[in-house]
């Protein structure tokens, strides 16, 4: 399984029935193709999309219909396409459940980078500072590293995307539940040991003498 796809396992068992769940762009989208259509969840996008469903089959691509960043998705029954005000009007006024975004770096505070690299061109910051800010639930799914070097980190190098501490971090290789005391690790994905993820982290873990498996 490649760590796209074990990444996004595991951050759809985190999404309960009856909930409005933000997708970010890129890998956090391929989440909702690890939940059960009838699974009661509503999975949104800020471009105005609620009801988002998985990637289409190829060739049964709808130009209309897209997630923030584009990318084809489909809707479920009872989906609704909403403005841009009334997308941020439930970010902001604290009406999503969970949001589920990709990372750069989290710091050893549980603080998200993931809007920009200074020298990059970017369009914008996009919803990133809103949804961090008032989503109720905020969960990072991202790979444990890039190009060898760790993207979980003592202190961010990039800017941060907002002073809030996020509530889960997934990678694929562990689960890390930022605390007021550090970062927390709860779990470790099928075949991986404690030491590579240490390895494999820059920032201190609080770990625990047992650490189960993640279920995928």
């Amino acid at each position: 399984m490649e760590a796209r796809e074990i990444i996004a396992r595991r951050v759809a068992q985190e999404v309960r029935a009856g909930t409005l769940v933000n997708l970010g762009i890129g890998l956090p989208s391929m989440v909702a193709g690890f939940v059960a259509a009838d699974a009661g969840v509503f999975f949104q996008a800020e471009n105005g999309v609620i009801g988002l469903g998985a990637r289409p089959p190829e060739g049964m691509e709808d130009p209309d219909l897209t997630d923030a960043g584009g990318g084809f998705v489909t809707a479920v029954p009872g989906a609704a396409a909403i403005d841009s005000a009334m997308s941020f009007g439930l970010i902001r006024g604290g009406h999503i459940d969970m949001t589920v975004l990709g990372g750069l770096e989290v710091n050893r505070l549980g603080q998200l980078a993931n809007w920009m690299i200074p020298g990059k061109f970017v369009p914008g910051m996009g919803g990133a500072m809103d949804l961090v800010t008032g989503a109720k639930r905020v969960v990072v799914a991202m790979t444990h590293t890039n190009q060898g070097h760790s993207k979980i980190v003592q202190e961010c190098a990039l800017p941060l995307t907002s002073l809030r501490q996020v509530d889960l971090v997934v990678t694929e290789l562990a689960v890390i539940e930022p605390a007021e005391d550090g970062l927390h690790l709860i779990e470790r994905a099928p075949g991986v040991s404690v030491d590579q993820i240490r390895a494999a982290t820059d920032a201190d873990l609080a770990i625990p003498d047992t650490v189960p498996e993640m279920s995928l």
